[in-house]
């Protein structure tokens, strides 16, 4: 009978879904609306009497349409878009983000709700909604202009950030209090696990993907990426982090591969159908008690989500060089709130911190802001007009020569070059000493499993520690390496530009040197400190350590080359993957 019921459950959605969706799209709104309302037609709370009988089966296929929603999401992210973003969208979406969840708080607090209510409610309106906006300017045939560049640029760092608040929420939810030392931590944490699965995952899966894509079995193809999703996700979850950060780290690190496109139609109707599910699950939520009760917080919400958002990231915009126009655009078009904000405020329901009517208004505040976003968009130019005719002249002088000093202090000519090879270097370095910190932090994960195998050969404690610490070490030397090497090239550059011929004269040479060779090494020192606080837990003696030091000391004098080439044959093959997969041309 339960079949039953659940196939009775799916038709009836998937019907009335079907028949309002078309409703939505002749009166030309977004689907997505159309969903959450056939969801509210066939909930329980509408009458005369509910359609679904098996809620928590339709709960669980919408936890897959979060994961699949996520994933593609990750497909669509891409690191070169990230980097060439640049400074506007970091600045946008950290002031947004920052800005939104401080209104946010206080406005829970200013109606009396709880600290957790108010600090969710907060994270939910931090997010803007990719597919809502991606949908708007698409149909307003405005994809391709420079402040929807900026925007897309926007909307990546906020997803990044959007996993971090997730991460951060979940830790809140579980502890009940917030420090400084835990958000540093967590963030740290995450920061570590991102940049390492990146990398690993970069290096591996595209190649897998590559080689099951040679059977030109589409068949296979599918099922590998569900399956590399699906269990990437369950690795994050016995991490202890969220599955919605596995679904899309999983799916930036598929956006590298060569079969992207092909990846993305096959994942498509299967993503259409969940996600439906989802957001059908998210009208089943709706109570119109709820909402004629919050009417008043709604109206509160809904106003503070454009006018802040609209001034956070008109004001990030501006601030990061753009003029005023392209700013207000940027911040009218990203004045709503959507997807990531449902799954925000479903992770606080699930780990059961935020009240029943936080949902409901979620949704609401939603759906009125994903109507009124193409309007918004439509009305900036009009509006960025109407300012500059009635803003005084002088202060429009202002803004024209703050836009002014702001192209005149950036580098130029040798200037520039220098500052990029000194950002290479440093990233490189970052993510050779974030690999090595993996290393040990796995290493002290497992250091009691690994010991417990290893008892039958040796015995004590001290020696397993030691063996374990030992092996790390070991395999993090080419990534030690290689941080040296870079820092040591870095060290010249920097000597070169600071120590002149007529401030050392004939010592200049000399003093290059020095400072070429110390920097790097007082660096090995500083990283081989954090090393050993990171890894406290299987931390060998002091006489193992010092053993454990001159062998590798040892190892890495005779095999110095070898692990150079290790380590650049590892490199090549990440640039390589990196720059196999073209960029969509309207992005």
């Amino acid at each position: 009978m339960h079949a039953i019921s659940f196939i009775q459950d799916l038709a009836v959605i998937m019907l009335v879904a079907g028949v309002v969706t078309v409703l939505f799209h002749r009166f030309k709104q977004p689907v997505v609306l159309g969903y959450i309302a056939a969801g509210f037609i066939i909930g329980p709370h509408t009458p005369p009497f509910g359609l679904i009988h098996d809620e928590d089966t339709i709960k669980t296929l919408a936890e897959l349409g979060v994961i699949f929603l996520m994933f593609c999401l990750g497909l669509e992210f891409s690191l070169r878009k990230l980097f060439k973003v640049g400074a506007t969208a970091f600045v946008a979406a950290f002031l947004e983000i920052m800005l939104m969840i401080w209104i946010g708080y206080e406005i829970g607090q200013y109606f009396g709700w709880s600290t957790m209510d108010s600090l969710f409610l907060g994270a939910i309106l931090a997010i803007s909604s990719t597919t809502i906006i991606v949908k708007a300017l698409n149909d307003l045939k405005m994809k391709n202009q420079r402040f929807a560049q900026l925007i897309f640029g926007v909307l990546i760092v906020e997803d990044i950030l959007g996993i971090g608040i997730i991460a951060l929420l979940s830790g809140i939810a579980v502890s009940g209090t917030v420090s400084s030392g835990d958000v540093f931590s967590t963030v740290g944490k995450l920061s570590l696990f991102m940049i390492v699965a990146l990398v690993v995952g970069i290096l591996l899966v595209p190649r897998l993907l590559a080689y099951v894509a040679k059977f030109e079995s589409n068949e296979m193809l599918l099922i590998t990426v569900l399956g590399l999703c699906f269990g990437f996700c369950l690795l994050v979850v016995k991490l202890e982090y969220s599955m919605v950060l596995g679904a899309f780290l999983i799916g930036a690190i598929m956006a590298e591969s060569k079969q992207l496109a092909k990846i993305e139609h096959l994942i498509e109707p299967i993503r259409d159908l969940f996600s439906a599910i989802f957001f059908v699950a998210i009208g089943l939520l709706i109570d119109p008690q709820i909402l004629l009760a919050y009417a008043w917080p709604i109206a509160v919400i809904t106003v503070a989500v454009v006018l802040g958002k609209m001034l956070s990231c008109g004001l990030g915009a501006f601030i990061a060089g753009n003029d005023g126009k392209t700013s207000l655009r940027v911040g009218m078009g990203l004045s709503q709130i959507g997807e990531f904000s449902f799954i925000i405020a479903a992770l606080g329901m699930t780990l059961q911190v935020t009240s029943d009517f936080l949902y409901p208004v979620a949704v609401a505040v939603s759906a009125i802001t994903t109507l009124l976003t193409p309007y918004l968009i439509r009305a900036a130019d009009p509006l960025s007009h109407t300012l500059g005719a009635i803003m005084p002249t002088r202060v429009a002088r202002v803004f024209g020569l703050y836009g002014e000093w702001l192209r005149s202090i950036q580098p130029q000519g040798q200037g520039a070059l220098l500052a990029s090879m000194i950002r290479k270097i440093l990233l490189q370095v970052g993510v050779n000493l974030a690999l090595v910190v993996a290393i040990f932090f796995c290493g002290a994960y497992f250091a009691e499993r690994i010991g417990d195998y290893f008892s039958e050969w040796v015995s004590q404690v001290g020696q397993q520690k030691a063996w374990i610490w030992g092996a790390s070490l070991l395999l993090s030397l080419p990534f030690l390496i290689a941080a040296y090497r870079k820092l040591k090239a870095l060290s010249m550059l920097l000597a070169e530009m600071s120590v002149k011929p007529e401030m050392a004269g004939r010592h200049t040479a000399r003093v290059r040197r020095v400072i070429a060779e110390v920097i790097p090494l007082l660096s090995l020192v500083v990283i081989f400190l954090l090393i050993a606080l990171l890894s406290a837990s299987m931390l060998p003696t002091h006489e193992w350590l010092l053993v454990i030091v001159i062998v590798a000391s040892v190892v890495a004098a005779v095999l110095w080359r070898w692990f150079i080439r290790v380590h650049s044959r590892m490199q090549i093959a990440l640039l390589e993957t990196l720059g196999n997969h073209q960029e969509p041309s309207e992005h």
